[in-house]
């Protein structure tokens, strides 16, 4: 999700010293961490939007730190336990109508989740950023009050990624007002939108976002947080397969 990421902590000089610094790592580190915190229990809806349908999703999400993350499918009941594990640098999905998870190899992460328009990797929302892409400050601004960050980020030669570049506009406070994705050619062909901006479990965050196809305005999907926890007591075990397939 794309998120999807925790714990704000203002960047502080010591005494006698300037202010921090700001960069395009401290400013993403900000941002992921800003609905993950230490370990975190959110739940959310996810519509899906097409020129003939629509659907609504329930999700329920667990997560600790930056690389660990289980989301599962609530309902309906057609999607309810569809899983997806992400530890580490590993991913598995889990599919209980034939009662089986599946190991998800780098390729696949960046796919459409259930038929959305969010990746694993947008929903999963780890330190990927940090560990496999060049960031830097593109553009500043200030508005509204705040100042306005637009980060380009540059994935690595050999990043697992399928995006040519990535930008990432965040207000100075770390929350995500638009997000968009490029192909290889540096043509843009996704953008994820920040809705509505609220409070929810003490921080302030983005509680409703948008992820569309570039020039598709009828085809679309939407995160919303119904709940949020960012300093949730979440157990190892939930970051297992086990839990994975609905155990505890």
């Amino acid at each position: 999700m794309a998120t999807l990421v925790g714990l704000v902590v203002a960047a502080t000089a010591p005494a006698g010293e300037g202010p921090a610094e700001v960069t395009g790592e401290s400013l993403l580190e900000g941002a992921l961490d800003l609905t993950r915190g230490m370990s975190s229990y959110t739940e959310l809806t996810m519509t899906i939007h097409r020129p003939t349908w629509e659907r609504e999703m329930a999700i329920s999400a667990w997560t600790r730190g930056r690389e660990d993350a289980l989301i599962r499918f609530t309902a309906p009941p057609k999607s309810a336990g569809v899983a997806t594990l992400k530890r580490g640098d590993r991913m598995w999905t889990y599919a209980p109508r034939i009662g089986r998870e599946f190991s998800l190899p780098s390729s696949m992460m960046s796919q459409q989740w259930e038929g959305s328009d969010f990746s694993y990797n947008d929903l999963s929302r780890t330190d990927k950023y940090l560990r496999h892409y060049d960031v830097n400050i593109a553009h500043t601004e200030e508005r509204d009050g705040h100042t306005i960050y637009t980060l380009e980020l540059i994935p690595h030669d050999d990043a697992p990624v399928v995006w040519g570049k990535e930008t990432l506009v965040l207000r100075d406070d770390y929350v995500i007002l638009a997000q968009t994705f490029y192909d290889q050619g540096l043509e843009p062909l996704k953008r994820m939108q920040t809705l509505e901006i609220g409070e929810l479990g003490g921080r302030t965050i983005p509680v409703a976002m948008r992820m569309s196809p570039v020039d598709e305005d009828d085809r679309w999907t939407e995160i919303r947080y119904l709940r949020a926890d960012f300093d949730a007591d979440v157990e190892d075990g939930m970051f297992t397969t086990f839990a994975l397939r609905g155990g505890r």
